[in-house]
């Protein structure tokens, strides 16, 4: 039996498989946010982070999480293959592991760890700006079982008010595991929203580090708020540059109280010929969601969406936190009881 090789250091957070289905050959176009810079490069190369998913010490090797990911990207390797061949709707194993695909592709990317540091960063800058100067080693103690002395309490409270907050890091451990996490609460909303396969011919899809797209309801007055996957009208996923997925809206069977259970079997999955409109609806929803790039076919440049949005390495932050904390401990103001507006349960 031969030795195993050197764990693989080069982790993509979008699979080879998925990239090739945008590329001519082992090439495809790199768009770097806010869209003035491109480049051709390998596809080995796009969407790679080094060491994104190793875990150092685990007993089955550094590798462990990339392996299982491997095997997960193969079987839907074949789906894919199957798909473009034809078949279509899927059966409900495949469309299973299909679904789970792509709730997974919301949850692994670097912009989701960047994301959970970026919140616990701000979560912790609020609790110990709310806390005070005088209230820090008692946070210290408190949270990192530490008995600071007043220098140290100096230095984290200067750490702390820092607009980006304190260095936290999250570890690949913690980040494999809520991006489990997620995709397993995603997989729900979209196995079981009805799916139609989109076609296209003279128009081509463009692909993004994050390639899933939440498509707004039409009626939705509140444009200013976000758009979540269980409140999205449409779900957009392109397969590949001439194929795209769309999950549709689930209140078109939900009305007509139809069991979930025949929607995660594709009853009601169909084929689309893919328009004009319905490229833009995709490419424009792939945009908008990425958080540092996007990839395309090098033959496919006119169909990126003009104004591309700035990069956003954090895409998810702490709303309405103070941007500055004065030392002192933020106390919640008493309201007397006469001024409160739900009444005492014995009144």
């Amino acid at each position: 039996m031969g030795t195993p090789g050197p764990a693989a250091k080069r982790h993509h957070y979008v699979p080879q498989f998925h990239l090739r289905g945008f590329a001519d050959g082992e090439t495809i176009t790199t768009v770097e946010l806010p869209g003035d810079r491109s480049y051709n490069q390998p596809v080995r190369k796009a969407a790679a982070e080094n060491h994104l998913y190793s875990l150092p010490g685990h007993p089955d090797g550094a590798d462990v999480f990339e392996k299982a990911l491997s095997q997960l990207e193969g079987e839907v390797a074949g789906i894919f293959a199957d798909i473009a061949s034809g078949t279509w709707p899927l059966d409900e194993e495949s469309r299973g592991s299909l679904a789970y695909y792509v709730a997974l592709q919301m949850a692994r990317g670097p912009e989701q760890r960047r994301n959970s540091e970026n919140l616990a960063r701000q979560a912790t800058r609020m609790e110990i700006g709310y806390g005070g100067r005088a209230g820090v080693k008692g946070w210290a103690k408190k949270n990192l079982g530490l008995e600071v002395d007043d220098a140290t309490a100096a230095r984290l409270w200067d750490e702390a008010m820092r607009p980006e907050g304190p260095p936290i890091k999250i570890s690949t451990a913690a980040h494999i595991e809520q991006a489990l996490e997620i995709a397993e609460s995603l997989l729900t909303y979209m196995s079981g929203r009805p799916w139609s396969l989109v076609r296209f011919d003279k128009r081509s899809l463009i692909l993004s580090d994050v390639p899933v797209g939440l498509v707004r309801r039409p009626d939705e007055e509140d444009s200013w708020m976000g758009v979540g996957v269980m409140t999205a009208w449409g779900i957009t996923f392109p397969l590949t540059r001439k194929l795209g997925l769309l999950m549709n809206d689930p209140d078109l069977v939900i009305d007509k109280g139809i069991p979930v259970e025949k929607v995660r079997a594709g009853a009601f999955d169909f084929v689309q010929i893919g328009t004009t409109a319905m490229e833009r609806i995709f490419n424009e929803h792939t945009a908008s969601s990425a958080s540092l790039r996007l990839f395309h076919h090098p033959e496919d440049a006119r169909f990126v969406p003009s104004g591309l949005p700035d990069p956003s390495p954090v895409t998810m932050s702490l709303q309405g936190t103070p941007k500055e904390y004065s030392g002192e401990p933020y106390i919640l103001p008493h309201i007397p009881k006469a001024n409160r507006s739900v009444p005492d349960q014995d009144e």
